[in-house]
């Protein structure tokens, strides 16, 4: 029985720490707007609109995955935001290190594979909704 309920609390904070820092980021792009983002998807080709894509991944998906309400899709949708910024903003960083010496991309890299880590778990017992395909 313990180990069970380690497991939800294991994934509650899981949720919690992809999800949340990944809120902050979504609630400055709403104060400060997407125009780099719109900028960045005009230079390879892409219509700016859509940049309001980041919205769904960095607003709406946190929050869900937040509540555990549809976990399996909303981490499947931030995964694709991470992935997209890997691709449009990181990719020239895949083989580098920072300042300090870590990987350049460990950050987005650990969102893009936390948020798939709770697409195939689900959000666990301590989530909002647990019955559906899903959750």
């Amino acid at each position: 029985m313990t180990t069970k309920t380690n497991l939800n609390i294991g994934l509650l904070l899981l949720r919690i720490t992809i999800a949340g820092p990944m809120l902050i980021y979504g609630i400055s792009k709403l104060i400060h707007g997407i125009s780099f983002i719109q900028g960045l998807l005009q230079t390879k080709g892409l219509p700016a609109f859509i940049g309001y894509g980041v919205y769904v991944g960095e607003v709406i998906a946190p929050i869900l995955m937040l509540i555990g309400l549809r976990t399996r899709i909303a981490s499947l949708i931030f995964a694709m935001n991470c992935f997209t910024a890997l691709l449009l903003a990181q990719l020239p960083m895949l083989f580098t290190l920072n300042e300090n010496g870590g990987w350049s991309i460990e950050l987005l890299f650990i969102y893009l594979t936390g948020a798939l880590s709770l697409y195939f778990t689900g959000g666990g017992k301590l989530a909002v909704s647990r019955e559906n395909h899903w959750d």
